[in-house]
């Protein structure tokens, strides 16, 4: 979800790849040196392509692991350096960059995370890839997190338009954002770990930035991309793997177009989701159904979770994604049908199908005028369910709040109260499609933003935001619909969307989540009750 920045403009590349003035957000040869692998996703045994561009004569690559540490594992040094200028429409097309250097996999290297460095001229940019599990079923880990690579796409301004900034197709053959797979601390950079985020925790005393006034100087400051603050390795996934792995548990890893084999989680007993997993495909939508109809369990600690209905095609400079998001029932005739919300009428899927939970019901906390000063944490409702076990949370306890968890977008549920004053999901929620066993948790007051409710850092849309949207497209219309839109929740909450027979959706509803592992002790534990009911040996 989420808007373009105010003052965002088109790429102009300039002579060379100079150095961009004025916008941060045309992150188009930031650096003295920019890359991009040939895929995002490999098998073991075979070989990584990087293709880079640089306006040096050589430059420097290392590969690291990155999980509980980050290991070193493969370099070179002085490769020489060519330019190739980016086409016009890099951003939706691709950069059509010849492989410059080949990394060979070795057998030894591990599913994961590979950060890949290049420097050059004092300058340097990332570029990343995954290894995903060994090929054979008793090889496999029991749980594959899949890293939300079309959502790390879609906000990606390299190039020119993102699909925030007028964008409806975005290139996989291009560099991403500066910053967002990796950067130094914003404690290291300005003094404050929280400048980083969109939904900035306050301490006590603290007045609410509800414009997103600091993150906006923080990221102009040091030429970020809005990106940073949404999406991206660094923000999310980092953070959950460094707690995940230096806490014992391991995973095969893979990335979302990966699910477009329907046979990508064949032998795996659970799927992790992790941040911001906002963008699915329709094969993707269907792989990750069939596992959990077949008895797998998907844990989803992720806010405004497949919430975009996108397509993926092949361009000659490699994959790109198609979403006319807002307009997608109105201008993609497509023959497999049309981009935009899954919830949305003409696609008719919506997503709390299968997580119990969805953003049309409540997508925004602690951002903009949505619950501005809002608690910023799960309120607990059901203290003796298994996620809370060990925690020492009782009821109307707030866990996470010190850390902001909930926090940016999240996903609710319709809900009322039992006579026990438990929270249940309403018969609004079963009429929608949620599945008759959910279990809520744990839930905090979460809203919708119209026009003139987002920061100020943030433009929406010029005629309506997702709050008038939702509530014209899944809601009905009219005043008492855009009510109904800004009433909504964040949640905890688990259902099995096949009933017994099929597998168990753990849904943790907020991309903020990962700022409470390293600090808070009651979020740690409730992490670790849900890898330990999903995974087969995990640790």
């Amino acid at each position: 979800a989420g808007q373009p920045p105010v003052g965002f403009a088109g790429s102009t590349f300039g002579s060379m790849g100079a150095r961009k003035t004025g916008f941060v957000d045309d992150q188009t040869f930031h650096n003295a040196v920019e890359a991009y692998c040939s895929r995002l996703s490999y098998r073991p045994g075979e070989t990584v392509g990087i293709c880079v561009s640089t306006t040096a004569d050589s430059f420097d690559v290392q590969v690291e692991r990155w999980g509980a540490t980050r290991e070193v594992v493969w370099s070179a040094f002085s490769q020489p350096g060519s330019y190739v200028a980016p086409p016009d429409d890099a951003d939706a097309q691709g950069c059509g960059w010849p492989v410059t250097v080949e990394i060979p996999l070795e057998p030894e290297w591990r599913s994961g995370f590979y950060l890949v460095t290049l420097m050059a001229a004092g300058d340097r940019s990332h570029a990343g890839f995954v290894i995903r599990g060994a090929p054979a079923v008793e090889d496999q880990q029991s749980i594959l997190y899949v890293l939300p690579t079309n959502t790390w796409n879609a906000y990606n301004t390299w190039g020119g338009k993102s699909l925030y900034t007028g964008g409806t197709q975005v290139s996989f053959g291009r560099p991403f954002a500066r910053g967002m797979l990796d950067r130094p601390s914003a404690a290291t950079q300005s003094g404050d770990e929280r400048d980083d985020r969109k939904a900035r925790p306050t301490r006590f005393g603290e007045v609410p930035d509800a414009d997103g006034e600091i993150f906006q100087r923080y990221r102009e400051t040091h030429n970020y991309p809005s990106a940073i603050g949404s999406t991206g390795w660094y923000t999310h996934g980092r953070r959950f793997v460094e707690f995940a792995e230096a806490d014992g548990y391991h995973f095969d890893y893979a990335v979302s177009s990966d699910l477009e084999e329907p046979t990508a989680l064949d032998g795996y007993d659970s799927v992790l989701l992790v941040g911001h997993d906002e963008y699915w495909s329709a094969p993707m939508r269907s792989t990750i159904e069939a596992h959990v109809a077949r008895g797998g369990h998907l844990a989803s600690f992720s806010g405004n979770t497949l919430f975009w209905k996108v397509r993926l095609e092949a361009t000659p400079n490699g994959q790109a994604m198609v979403c006319h998001k807002y307009r997608g029932h109105l201008d993609d005739d497509h023959a497999e049908g049309p981009t935009g919300l899954w919830a949305e009428p003409s696609i008719d899927d919506p997503e709390w199908r299968l997580l119990g939970a969805g953003s049309a019901f409540g997508l925004y906390h602690r951002f903009g005028q949505a619950t501005p000063q809002g608690v910023g944490g799960f309120v607990v409702y059901r203290p003796d369910h298994w996620l809370l076990d060990k925690t020492g949370l009782l009821y109307g306890d707030v866990l996470g709040r010190d850390e902001g968890v909930v926090g940016y977008e999240t996903v609710g549920c319709p809900l009322t109260l039992d006579d026990l004053g438990l929270p249940v999901p309403s018969q609004a929620a079963f009429d929608h499609g949620v599945p008759e066993n959910a279990e809520i948790v744990a839930w905090v007051p979460s809203s919708n933003l119209g026009v003139g409710d987002y920061p100020k850092s943030i433009a929406a849309l010029s005629d309506q935001g997702d709050l008038e949207f939702i509530a014209e497209r899944i809601f009905g219309g009219g005043e008492h619909a855009k009510t109904k839109a800004r009433h909504g929740n964040a949640v905890m909450i688990t259902c099995r969307p096949n009933g017994d027979d099929g597998g168990e959706v753990i849904t943790v509803g907020t991309t903020d989540w990962v700022f409470g592992l390293g600090s808070d002790a009651a979020v740690a534990q409730v992490t670790r009750n849900v890898l330990d009911r999903i995974g087969r040996g995990s640790r």
